[in-house]
């Protein structure tokens, strides 16, 4: 017997998959977004939407579970991590003084993940908040070649890099979740 729990999937059209197609809110169906802009942000918002579907569902308990010693890493400590990389995105493209960091200091994001649900509601509550703020700074920069902040970032790099740190901590999410209660990603 093991500890480890049986793989599941909520999907019933097809096993390996988290969700049927059509409850899935990621819905790629249809013509694909027009122009680079709209692309970039297509894949960021499904990255965003990936991550909660895999913080759908569980309680503060499960939300805190670390992955594996000595890693800190769990989903809250994710969902704190990416809006504390929300926040810190706005400063590389500002030539103002940094925000503060939301959690202190390094890795308190997921160090001090803890698993009471005021703790959940405030890290939802904070993500939502800086990425709304990071997305209102970025639209008044249509222009994706144009450089900003002290070290002058290209509009498109900082997408571009945004979407990279969604999609290594969605594959992350894919682990964490499949470890407590055997749900896989798709």
């Amino acid at each position: 017997m093991s500890d480890q729990p049986a793989r599941w999937t909520r999907s019933t059209i097809y096993p390996d998959m988290w969700a049927d197609p059509d409850d899935d809110p990621r819905n790629s169906e249809g013509t694909s977004p027009d122009g680079e802009l709209a692309t970039l942000q297509d894949f960021l918002t499904n990255y965003r939407l990936t991550l909660r579907m895999k913080c759908e569902g569980l309680d503060a308990e499960q939300l805190a579970r670390r992955s594996v010693p000595p890693s800190t890493m769990s989903l809250l400590g994710l969902l704190r991590h990416l809006a504390e990389a929300e926040r810190d995105w706005r400063n590389w493209i500002s030539d103002g003084d940094p925000l503060p960091k939301l959690y202190g200091k390094r890795d308190a994001d997921f160090d001090e993940a803890v698993s009471e649900q005021a703790e959940v509601d405030a890290a939802y509550s904070a993500l939502a908040r800086e990425q709304d703020a990071t997305d209102a700074a970025l639209a008044e920069h249509p222009d994706l070649g144009v450089r900003l902040g002290k070290d002058g970032i290209a509009v498109r790099e900082l997408l571009v890099h945004r979407i990279e740190e969604y999609a290594r901590h969605c594959g992350h999410a894919d682990l964490l979740r499949e470890c407590i209660d055997g749900r896989v990603g798709q």
